[in-house]
């Protein structure tokens, strides 16, 4: 019965919104998959502008398990360089199997332009490979990202994924997401955050995200969130020690069941 419901619900969407702009890290993924102010190495996935305030060399690599469906499992793998101008971020994110294989590299780069504004880009390179001889098809994207921290609790971010509609292949309609989100991040106290965001893919409905991250302890976080359209719980924790950050998050469907993420993070 649930690969029954797998067809139904994921087949449409594999065949005409290839190289989804997938969720990553664990962080992110249990604040109900809101990232655009955060600024660690995933920035290089949410909002290219929270790069700008990567301080240190960093390095990510996480995996989701899709309804704990291993052809379905989603692999990443990000770097953040910090420099005197700026912050260069690349990231490799796959998904898929020999059948049905997407993957997305993409060199982005984050600066400030003021103390109070930051700004992103990014450019994509996708790939989809179809099995059995199905062909392949491949093409190029961008993303470009704002952050503002008009005071110090507050931060509003907005990404912007594909502006320009750019698609796989025109004639078979293998399309790429067009998605905006806009969000806002509030620091309750220096062990409370809570994060809002919109996020709007033109073809489908609004979504709402809301998270939350509780810093209990020197070594210890918990995370919450929802998501809604489809309504969807998030939770969360992420353990520290010394430069290294580990997370783990769960996403529940109501239909489709769980999606566990597990995340490392690594800082020089």
């Amino acid at each position: 019965m649930k690969k029954l419901l797998l067809v139904i619900f994921l087949i449409p969407t594999l065949l005409f919104s290839g190289n989804d702009n997938f969720h990553i890290g664990g962080r992110a993924t249990g604040m109900g998959n809101t990232g655009l102010c955060i600024s660690d190495v995933w920035a290089i996935r949410y909002n290219q502008a929270a790069l700008a305030d990567v301080s240190s060399v960093s390095f990510g690599a996480s995996y989701e398990s899709r309804f704990l469906l291993q052809s379905l499992g989603i692999q990443s793998l990000a770097v953040a360089i910090p420099t005197k101008r700026g912050t260069f971020g690349f990231n490799y994110t796959g998904v898929g199997d020999k059948l049905y294989r997407e993957s997305k590299i993409g060199l982005g780069y984050g600066m400030q332009l003021s103390e109070k504004v930051n700004l992103g880009i990014r450019l994509n390179y996708h790939s989809l490979n179809l099995g059995n001889n199905y062909g392949r098809y491949q093409n190029l994207t961008f993303e470009i990202g704002f952050l503002a921290k008009p005071t110090k609790n507050i931060q509003i971010g907005f990404h912007l994924f594909n502006p320009t509609q750019s698609k796989l292949n025109e004639y078979q309609n293998e399309e790429i997401p067009v998605i905006m989100n806009l969000g806002m991040a509030y620091k309750f106290s220096e062990k409370v955050t809570g994060n809002v965001e919109i996020e709007k893919d033109i073809d489908l409905p609004f979504s709402l995200k809301v998270g939350l991250e509780y810093f209990p302890m020197e070594t210890l976080y918990v995370r919450a969130g929802i998501v809604a359209n489809p309504s969807m719980p998030t939770i969360g924790f992420g353990i520290a020690k010394r430069n290294f950050k580990l997370d783990f998050s769960s996403a529940f469907h109501p239909v489709l069941g769980i999606t566990p993420s597990l995340g490392l993070r690594y800082k020089l």
